[in-house]
Formats: C-alpha cells, sequence, structure tokens
C-alpha cells in the first residue's frame, strides 16, 4: 500500500478526542511509510492529519476545488497540491492516487466521499479496501445502519467496510485487504 484517501471534517467537531485521533492517524500513516491523499484543506481536522503526517515526515497529497483555494482554505505545506474544478473531480482524483480509503469523523462532504466511494466498490469499480475510523462510537449509528441494509437485502456484493477505534488495528486491517487496482477499475 502506498497512499491512503482520508476523508474527514473540515472542521474539529466538538469532542478532543476525535481532533486527537486525527493527528494520530497522520503520524500513524506516516510512520508506515504511506502517503496521505486528503482534502487539501488546512483547517479542522483535515489540516490536523496532514500536519502530523507532515511532522512525521510524509508525502501529503492535497486535492483541493478551485473555489476552495480562493477561500484561502488551501493548505501551503503540502508535497504536491492539486487545485480541481469541482467536488467530483476531487474524488476522482483522491481515487486514482490512494489505494485505500479511511473516513475520519464529519459531517456531509465526508459522508459523500465515503458513500460515493462505496457505491463504486459495490459497481465493482474498484475494489480498495475502505475502513471507518470509529473514534468514540461517531460510526456506530451508520455501521447499525449498513448492518439493516445488508440484512433487508438493499446491499450486495463487497459493502463490507472495516471500522475500529484504533488506528493502527484500523490500517493493519486494511493492508491485509488491498488490492492495487487502476483508475478504471483494472487490477495493475
Amino acid at each position: 500500500m502506498q497512499r491512503i484517501a482520508v476523508f474527514c471534517g473540515a472542521s474539529k467537531g466538538g469532542d478532543p478526542l476525535i481532533h486527537h485521533a486525527a493527528r494520530i492517524a497522520g503520524q500513524a500513516i506516516a510512520a508506515r511509510g504511506m502517503g496521505v491523499v486528503y482534502g487539501g484543506g488546512h483547517v479542522g481536522l483535515m489540516g490536523a492529519v496532514a500536519d502530523a503526517a507532515l511532522q512525521a515526515g510524509g508525502e501529503v497529497i492535497g486535492v483541493i476545488p478551485g473555489f476552495m483555494v480562493e477561500k484561502e482554505l488551501a493548505h501551503a505545506g503540502l508535497t504536491e497540491l492539486i487545485v480541481v474544478h469541482d467536488m467530483h473531480e476531487r474524488k476522482m482524483r483522491m481515487h486514482e492516487r490512494s489505494d485505500a480509503v479511511i473516513a475520519l469523523p464529519g459531517g456531509f462532504g465526508t459522508m459523500d466521499e465515503l458513500f460515493e466511494l462505496l457505491t463504486w466498490r459495490q459497481l465493482g469499480l474498484h475494489a480498495k479496501p475502505m475502513g471507518l475510523l470509529n473514534v468514540n462510537g461517531f460510526y456506530s449509528p451508520l455501521l447499525e445502519q449498513i448492518g439493516r441494509m445488508e440484512q433487508d437485502g438493499f446491499l450486495h456484493g463487497p459493502t463490507r467496510v472495516r471500522a475500529s477505534a484504533n488506528v493502527d488495528e484500523l490500517l493493519d486491517g486494511l493492508m491485509s485487504e488491498v488490492v492495487r487496482v487502476g483508475p478504471a477499475g483494472a487490477d495493475r
């Protein structure tokens, strides 16, 4: 595994444990010699992940829409900053540059990114492992809902999402599942 896409909030949220976990995630990814691909911002959990990975000597690639650069939200100290046209292109570029996905807590944007890539995986467009950093039970209600959707027959194929409150445990699990795929979903 070379790089992990990290989806997370552009705000810190109200739970200091979540902000701390974002920093630990950035450090842990870099400590394993892997790069971070994320939304390119310097604020919130995004900034915490990026700053921690950079401080640990890791590669950090940000992918950010131009309108966010204009609002001065782009992180200025990244290994690479890719400016794209819109949010859809952002998700595609992040997908193309990563081998696995982790979602930390976040809001609608995080959920959008997570569910789009889950949908692509269910449709067979990629086979990348996906995980949730379930800090303080943040994703427990979502995991329960996913179980219900499976039980009621609305999900099929590779719908499993790995979840853990421990970033090292989550990374170990994702690394055990890695199947490298190209941008169009073909094995490489």
